[in-house]
């Protein structure tokens, strides 16, 4: 972490770094409110399809850049038009079409990802890293970028917090709440927009493929420790800044995937957290003697 530091303190070569750990710590924020609601709601696997699905969309931006040369079309345009479309499908089918929710997320994870490959492919851009989108790199955010992740990062924190009553009432007891007049589904399909915006805010950082921890970790993390849901928000903000503050220190001193460790991180204190509840529990369970 000693190097990590020293490089981040650095005027001229630290620059990139640095801006990386804004656009890390600026997400986190997103990422430990929204990550609340999708462990609250237990919609993790619907999540993970429009992390996926996003493939699709930067596959469809450098096809359009390459074979249209229409250049003000970014990467990330795509992967955020993709992501709000396949929050979108995922919500209408499942309440309107009466359609099983695990086979249309199968059929979004799927198609995302093979779209993405094949449109990859199509455009002949011989510059494209595949696995930078997989695994993810912070360091290829430009500065256009960074003013529009924290720009996203400022929408999804107002709306979340603005609806979060709502938002509360749909995770914990949607029917009651219909009952009380709450527009249910407006505010479902708001919650996963917001859901795809935070995920597009850390592509780049861990990568499509680990995205998904990053946004279910440090809220199962939080959760151990707080049993209201704005504590268990709070928790998770902060438990969340510090995985990639750790992962971030950990990988660039050695040159490994920043998305790799920080997924790794998030996924030891998870587990550790984890057994160390189990054995806290058992240890204090009363002992009953057998009857004879």
């Amino acid at each position: 972490m000693g190097d990590f530091f020293q490089l981040l303190s650095d005027p001229h070569g630290g620059i990139f770094l640095r801006q990386a750990l804004v656009v890390a710590l600026a997400a986190s924020v997103a990422f430990g409110i929204m990550g609340t609601y999708v462990v609250a709601k237990r919609i993790s696997s619907l999540a993970g399809a429009i992390a996926h699905s996003a493939l699709g969309g930067i596959g469809a931006a450098h096809y359009v850049q390459e074979r249209m040369s229409i250049t003000w079309i970014e990467p990330l345009h795509g992967a955020l038009i993709a992501a709000l479309f396949s929050a979108f499908l995922i919500g209408f089918v499942t309440l309107y079409a009466r359609e099983r929710e695990d086979t249309i997320i199968s059929a979004i994870w799927v198609t995302g990802m093979s779209m993405g490959l094949i449109l990859l492919k199509l455009s002949g851009a011989k510059s494209v890293d595949m696995m930078s989108y997989i695994l993810g790199d912070i360091l290829l955010v430009s500065p256009s970028d960074l003013w529009l992740l924290l720009a996203l990062d400022a929408v999804v924190v107002a709306l979340a917090l603005i609806f979060y009553s709502k938002f509360v009432a749909i995770c914990f007891d949607q029917e009651f709440a219909e009952l009380r007049g709450v527009r249910v589904r407006v505010y479902y399909f708001l919650m996963l927009a917001l859901v795809a915006i935070s995920i597009i805010l850390l592509m780049n950082l861990v990568g499509i493929v680990l995205v998904i921890a990053l946004l279910v970790l440090p809220a199962a993390f939080a959760a151990r420790f707080a049993n209201r849901l704005h504590t268990m928000m709070t928790l998770s903000i902060l438990a969340c800044m510090a995985f990639v503050t750790v992962g971030m220190g950990v990988s660039v001193p050695y040159d490994i995937p920043a998305g790799a460790c920080i997924a790794a991180v998030a996924a030891a204190a998870y587990f550790i957290v984890l057994v160390g509840h189990s054995l806290k529990r058992r240890i204090s369970r009363p002992h009953v003697s057998p009857k004879l």
